[in-house]
């Protein structure tokens, strides 16, 4: 067996058995996690040595005698209805006292605020008071029977994923570690200072594992310990008097509570980001890329490589975004949830490698008596393999407790064939590009800065309300399709000219269908002109939606489709007819639409209507002058409906005759091309036996496929 690309977690007097497991899966390099340690054996049994390593968390010593400088949050308290008698708000309600306290240091006045949520009116300071000892604020002039919140500034004394993995790991006693800021100039020395000394104390670690920088994705618990609001993406932890102060000089306007609790949403990855908060994440990412910079050149004058694990602390480095480039990271870690989850890692520039961490973690909430961890263990391997022939990451590796997985036999043999696999795939096509028939342009509010990240949770959790348009991006993740990511500024004056399709995806206000960006009759006239030059658009769930000027869906004239509201009952709805036969279903039929919207309708005949359920339309297509439209109502991830919206974007693009090259007929295998090497693969993505006519650059032929197989042809074969 060949060894290398893979990393396996390890801990303390778990020598004998590290030994047998890293021969079995090949492994050339160890690990920490959080709760193991590594002893001095296991660093010397000749691999590559990752050590964890937390710059902003798990230093109590110092925390404690610098509380003045742990990390803040602007929190939103309970909403409070006024009575003639008056209103107290009891803003700690529901929040959890182990993790957030009240920030009394600063004055409450100058920047906390109460709102009358009524009226969305800011009640002015001098009309209410802070009782410190009760955690109480109450008013002294209100309205009877509207709604009153406060927003305020607290500590944060718990970092989040210590307390989840406290939580679950029922840790007991062990410390509770304080997150500080290094905005702040005694944590600031000391991040540096630390890590020198660090370094200088620990010379058998070959990577650091930046575990990440300085601020967590916003998290916080409620009172029940449970989870109350979290956002992979959040900004919410990055605050400080300081971080406020510094901004208002460089942008010359001052922000508020409410830009950061956004009437309680928090500024969530799924609102419009309002150009106060892009203002502010840019000026967290520089902040972060300078700070880590300095951080990364300390790890590299001690001849070691620094590494950043895309979680955890990971705010403000944004992969995807303008300032990553300055920090100089050696590599990037990830957590590989789904195909989506593995683009996103193996797209990231401007590093030497990248590396997935597969699932299942190795914690006792999966390897527990009676469990079968293989089960997820191949579910995430076969969905994340065909995004990785697209575009492998460099090594992939685990986490957790070593000796919980040890404990699973059969587990143990299937990460065996995992690892070997991997590494014959990767030594084939990490430096040959796949074969690509067509270049996508996924459009939303965030473009290039959230690549491969629209409509996610962390680790490819999904919300019941989204998991309709996640498919969308899961489907591309292991298709022959180029894919871009694109805000409403890089398409306003036109469409990048190498784009064949665009896609727009999402609920009707959020950051991802556009909301208020469809007001902009430029926008709208330059798409419109695009498609009827020979364009494709591709809408799922409400695109281009946005009410104005008698239309939903701004572009309903290209989609053929828009969505009744209850305004226009009286008018009559005549077109409800399926077709009998389309380009787009020829091979399959969707295997289901989600969530799927109500009352969508044809505009005219001229709609071809592909899928028509329960009085309205799912499916179907427009041709509009030289372009096309297609429109889903949603498009959850299958098999089925990714093969079915691929079609769908050869069709939107006109290019039907191109499909069949490097295509499967059945929807559970797939053709990866490799052109430089004249070598395909043909991959069964499932775990029973497969059968397909499988169409090559210039014919075609009918193969059988083992569960789970990969064969490995070349063209002229």
């Amino acid at each position: 067996m060949e060894k290398g690309r893979v990393t396996i977690p390890s801990e303390s007097n778990f020598l004998e058995e590290t030994k047998r497991l890293m021969a079995l899966w090949g492994a050339d390099a160890i690990r920490d996690s959080d709760g193991t340690k590594l002893d001095d054996e296991l660093k010397q049994i000749g691999a590559k040595i990752y050590t964890t390593y937390f710059v902003a968390r798990g230093h109590n010593d110092f925390a404690e005698k610098h509380l003045e400088e742990v990390q803040q949050a602007f929190l939103l308290s309970e909403r409070v209805t006024a009575t003639k008698e008056g209103v107290v708000i009891p803003f700690l309600n529901g929040y959890l006292a182990e993790q957030l306290q009240p920030n009394y240091r600063e004055d409450p006045k100058a920047w906390w605020e109460v709102y009358d949520r009524t009226t969305g009116e800011l009640v002015p300071a001098e009309d209410w008071e802070v009782d410190q000892e009760q955690h109480l604020v109450t008013l002294k002039a209100w309205h009877p029977y509207h709604e009153y919140t406060v927003s305020f500034l607290a500590s944060m004394v718990w970092d989040p994923t210590q307390m989840y993995n406290h939580i679950t790991n029922d840790w007991g006693d062990k410390p509770h570690e304080i997150p500080f800021d290094v905005r702040q100039p005694e944590s600031q020395a000391f991040m540096s200072s630390f890590l020198t000394n660090w370094l200088a104390e620990n010379p058998d670690t070959d990577v650091i594992r930046f575990t990440t920088f300085f601020y967590h994705f916003t998290l916080f618990f409620n009172d029940q310990r449970k989870e109350k609001f979290v956002d992979w993406f959040g900004y919410g932890s990055t605050v400080s008097v300081r971080a406020l102060k510094e901004f208002a000089k460089e942008y010359g306007y001052q922000l508020r509570a409410e830009d950061f609790v956004d009437e309680g949403y928090y500024n969530s990855t799924f609102r419009v980001p309002s150009k106060a908060y892009l203002d502010y994440i840019d000026f967290v990412q520089r902040f972060v890329a300078k700070e880590a910079k300095k951080l990364v050149a300390i790890v590299h004058e001690a001849g070691r490589e620094a590494m950043m694990f895309l979680g955890d602390n990971w705010i403000g480095t944004e992969p995807y975004g303008p300032h990553f480039h300055e920090i100089g990271i050696d590599a990037v870690v990830g957590s590989v949830g789904n195909g989506t989850t593995l683009r996103m890692i193996s797209e990231i520039p401007h590093v030497k490698y990248t590396e997935g961490r597969f699932l299942p973690y190795f914690f006792p909430d999966v390897f527990y008596e009676g469990n079968d961890p293989t089960i997820e263990a191949k579910e995430n391997w076969l969905t994340a393999r065909r995004a990785l022939l697209r575009k492998p990451v460099d090594r992939i590796g685990y986490g957790g407790y070593l000796s919980l997985a040890s404990q699973f036999p059969e587990f143990v043999a299937y990460i065996g064939e995992v690892t070997e696999e991997f590494r014959e795939l990767y030594d084939r096509i990490h430096e040959v590009k796949p074969y690509t028939g067509l270049k996508v342009g996924i459009l939303n509010a965030w473009g290039k800065l959230r690549s491969w990240q629209t409509h996610m949770v962390a680790h490819a959790l999904w919300y019941q309300q989204i998991y309709s348009y996640l498919g969308v991006l899961e489907s591309l993740s292991g298709q022959k399709i180029e894919v871009a990511f694109l805000n409403f500024d890089d398409v306003r004056d036109g469409v990048p000219a190498d784009i064949d399709v665009l896609v727009n995806v999402g609920d009707a206000g959020t950051a991802f269908s556009g909301g208020k960006n469809w007001q902009d009759a430029k926008l709208i006239a330059t798409l419109t002109e695009w498609v009827a030059s020979g364009g494709g658009l591709v809408g799922v769930g409400e695109p281009t939606a946005y009410l104005a000027n008698g239309r939903y869906f701004q572009l309903a004239n290209v989609l053929g489709v828009d969505k009744e509201l209850g305004f226009s009952l009286s008018t009559d709805k005549y077109f409800k007819e399926e077709v009998s036969e389309h380009f787009i279903t020829a091979h399959s039929q969707p295997a289901d639409f989600g969530e799927m919207q109500k009352n969508i309708y044809a505009l005219s005949a001229d709609t071809k209507i592909l899928r028509y359920l329960d009085g309205s339309v799912q499916l179907a297509t427009h041709d509009f002058y030289e372009g096309r439209g297609v429109y889903f109502s949603g498009l959850p991830y299958s098999p089925e409906n990714a093969q079915i919206f691929l079609r769908a974007l050869f069709y939107a693009a006109g290019k039907e005759a191109e499909l069949n090259k490097w295509y499967a007929e059945n929807p559970d295998v797939e053709v990866h091309a490799y052109p430089a090497k004249r070598q395909y693969a043909i991959v069964n993505n499932t775990d029973q036996e497969q059968v397909s006519v499988i169409y090559t650059e210039n014919h075609s032929y009918t193969v059988t496929l083992a569960a789970g197989a990969i064969e490995w042809r070349d063209y002229d074969e």
